[in-house]
């Protein structure tokens, strides 16, 4: 049969997914892709005594379900069944216990399984609040946000096999003494850059915060209360990161707990990098999307609901992740137990906001919102009834007794402990495409996108394009004034009705995302990813409304997401290159170094390093800011003094731009050289890394250190680096960050994730 696939998709699947040999020559059409992964997954049906006859049919079937795009399972399944890898799954959920035993067991699981290809959920609330007193070392302890740091460096050194990077969840408890570090700790956007973060909150924190009651943190390791801290004040710093960046986001712990299907397992304490999937330890998420822009028929000039194609779709699509949990090669044996004890699956949907704009429905109404609820309704009713065939054909899952499906009628004899999900379909949306991506809104009806030699080219939303050619409203002018907005509401020449049904995310009240995710909430088993998009302008009252509004609509969870709150957000609406002139000149101008003193006062550091003793002085100005550093080795001449001079001015000009300190040390601590020393019992791995070390001593702690030597104060010096140190030199040094670390595009906020619609890269 032959594919209709988007320029695109068969963009996205050369550069991801086909076979390539060992030159990374492509050695598969995406026709037989599809082949392989059905009959890969239809195989697992010889388990169960089906004959050949039988598993040909059902690869037939499979085949034809994935090309004609009405559902695609998730990325790693489309990568890798059928090859030698065979891991399938999405994310898991790893334990964290209070050792350090279990940290690092557990960090050498999850860059196993970053290298497989999956993503990675964890809950740190079980680990003692920083400075608490370990007793086996007399220390103390350095807090579950320290670890976090140590689990994103592992994170960013580990390639996911060269197709997928990794994407981590992590999770605190609100009642943990941590808890305001952690709701702060990614304010800036460019520290544990490869985690989302979110805050478990239970149902006694909602109601003490309703009334504005102070609650107890609990120390994880003795289970007593150690702190009393305002409820109001907790949500409240929530609330403001959030507006800031978009993190942390939120889950309702409690809420998850209460729609737990297997409470005698345990209990549920974090979810996969997205918050979709709630995983008991070990668990692992079998996802797939049906694409709903496919599950429509023209009747007359209208089109409406293909119900029953809808119907076989999702039998269909069940059986598919159900034996996909089969053939899965799973990275640990206690991932495959935990897996095949519950045998959840997730099916979810794409292109809502595509059938919406079919249907001619705008997606802020209600009836988009009775709609959603009535698909989502359907699906998961029809999955049941396909799950309780598989229970009765092949069996129940293994952890079935004492789960809320163990009835003494026997009449709830289920397959999976769960079956539907609603996940980011970012780059399987793109390849089912041009859909829209899970349940959001259209971001964009027309954007510009980067072509050869910095061209730009417009490109359009092609059911727009069509409609706009249909009523001859469509020109080129046109569509370029579109894609300088986020917006069509307020551009005369389009008609009324077509504004109205063309919506896009900016034009979308925060109050009917949080409704429409509450809606399919409603009808799914585990949870749905979603953000709730709010303009630049919106307030921080109005991002507290939609947290408790998701509350009291019964979701599981809140992503938020303000435009254009994060620094490295790249702008694809709106003039590109004067927007971005604005940008550059707002960055140069707030980082523009401060004018040099003639007179400064510092220290001088000595530290043995390999190449001999280095001495580091650090001048501090008038108000006690660090300004300038200087190096000098003792015999050091040729290409060790330029170097040691080029970081001195590099560090120097961090310090008058006013850079954080913490981040100068982070980009020169631990550089290895091959000569590295030893300093009173501390290893100097070059002077990159002495450097580092002094810069801490001076500047960010207060205790002496045992690389220090020796020291002395220096006199007034009048010396400074040459004029070179001027904001001149930063012209060519400014970068908009944020952009795809593939192609260069746009990287977009969208169901809880980040994503280019230019290539398919995504975080998660």
């Amino acid at each position: 049969m032959e594919l209709k696939l988007s320029p695109n998709a068969v963009k996205v699947l050369e550069r991801r997914y086909l076979r390539k040999d060992q030159e990374g020559k492509l050695i598969e059409t995406p026709e037989q892709l599809f082949a392989r992964v059905a009959g890969a997954i239809a195989i697992a049906d010889k388990q169960y005594g089906a004959s050949e006859q039988d598993v040909k049919l059902l690869t037939e079937a499979f085949f034809k379900m994935m090309a004609n795009l009405e559902f695609l399972p998730n990325s790693p399944c489309l990568m890798n069944a059928g090859k030698e890898l065979g891991q399938l799954s999405a994310c898991f959920t790893l334990p964290i216990e209070d050792s350090m035993e279990s940290i690092f067991e557990t960090l050498k699981v999850t860059s196993l399984i970053h290298k497989s290809g999956g993503g990675t959920g964890f809950n740190f609330s079980r680990l003692r609040p920083k400075n608490a007193v370990v007793k086996t070392t007399g220390g103390v302890a350095s807090g579950p946000i320290s670890f976090m740091r140590v689990y994103d460096a592992a994170t960013e050194a580990v390639k996911q096999g060269g197709t997928r990077r990794g994407a981590n969840m992590g999770i605190l408890r609100v009642d943990h003494p941590d808890i305001l570090e952690f709701i702060t700790c990614k304010e800036n956007n460019n520290h544990i850059t490869n985690f989302n973060i979110s805050v478990a909150i239970t149902d006694e924190f909602m109601q003490r915060l309703a009334k504005g009651e102070d609650y107890d943190l609990i120390d994880p390791h003795t289970h007593k209360p150690v702190q009393k801290i305002n409820s109001k004040d907790v949500f409240n710093l929530i609330v403001k990161q959030a507006h800031k960046n978009g993190e942390p986001g939120i889950i309702f712990i409690d809420r998850i707990n209460q729609y737990n299907p297997t409470p005698k397992l345990g209990e549920i304490e974090s979810t996969n990098p997205c918050g979709e999937q709630p995983l008991l330890p070990y668990e692992s998420c079998d996802l797939g999307s049906i694409n709903l822009d496919q599950m429509c028929k023209k009747s007359g000039a209208r089109c409406e609901i293909n119900w029953e194609r809808l119907k076989e779709v999702t039998a269909l699509a069940v059986h598919f992740l159900d034996n996909l949990i089969d053939v899965n090669k799973f990275p640990l044996p206690e991932i495959e137990e935990a897996t095949k004890a519950t045998r959840k699956i997730g099916l979810g949907v794409m292109g809502w906001a595509s059938l919406l704009i079919r249907l001619n429905i705008p997606y802020n109404s209600e009836e988009a919102v009775a709609l959603g609820e009535k698909v989502m309704s359907f699906i998961l009713e029809e999955a049941n009834k396909k799950s309780l065939e598989l229970g009765k054909n092949k069996g129940v899952f293994p952890a079935f007794k004492g789960s809320i499906y163990d009835k003494k009628d026997g009449s709830s004899r289920m397959r999976s402990a769960t079956l539907t999900t609603i996940a980011p379909t970012g780059t399987i949306s793109i390849i089912a495409g041009p859909c829209s991506s899970g349940i959001e809104p259209l971001f964009a009806l027309s954007y510009y996108r980067n072509v050869m030699d910095n061209d730009k080219l417009v490109e359009v939303e092609p059911l727009f394009e069509q409609v706009a050619r249909q009523r001859g409203f469509y020109s080129t002018k046109l569509m370029e004034k579109i894609a300088e907005s986020a917006s069509i509401k307020d551009i005369k020449e389009i008609p009324e009705d077509v504004r109205r049904i063309f919506v896009t995310s900016h034009d979308i009240a925060p109050e009917w995302h949080v409704r429409m995710q509450a809606a399919f909430q409603k009808y799914v088993h585990n949870a749905t990813s979603k953000t709730i998009n709010f303009p630049h302008e919106a307030t921080i009252e109005e991002v507290r409304k939609s947290y408790i509004m998701a509350f009291d609509l019964n979701c599981k969870g809140i992503t938020i997401y303000r435009d254009k709150s994060r620094e490295e957000q790249v702008l694809n609406v709106g003039k590109p290159k004067e927007k971005q002139e604005r940008i550059i000149h707002e960055i140069k101008k707030e980082i523009a170094p401060r004018p040099r003193p003639e007179v400064i006062i510092g220290t001088t550091t000595k530290v043995s390093t390999g190449c001999g003793n280095l001495y580091v002085t650090i001048n501090i100005d008038e108000d006690g800011k660090p300004f300038e550093l200087f190096t000098q080795m003792g015999k050091a001449g040729g290409c060790a003094a330029s170097q040691l001079e080029a970081t001195g001015r590099l560090v120097s000009l961090a310090f008058r731009a006013n850079i954080e300190v913490k981040s100068i040390i982070e980009q020169l601590r631990n550089i290895r050289c091959p000569s590295p020393s030893w300093e009173k019992g501390q290893r100097i791995f070059s002077c990159a890394d002495a450097i580092a070390r002094v810069i801490e001593r001076r500047l960010i702690n207060t205790q002496p250190v045992a690389m220090v030597a020796a020291e002395s104060a220096t006199i007034p010096m009048k010396h400074s680096h040459d004029d070179q140190l001027q904001s001149s030199d930063l012209d060519e040094q400014v970068n908009i960050v944020g952009m795809c670390p593939d192609c260069g595009g746009a990287l977009r906020h969208e169901e809880g994730c980040v994503k280019c619609h230019g290539c398919g890269y995504s975080k998660c």
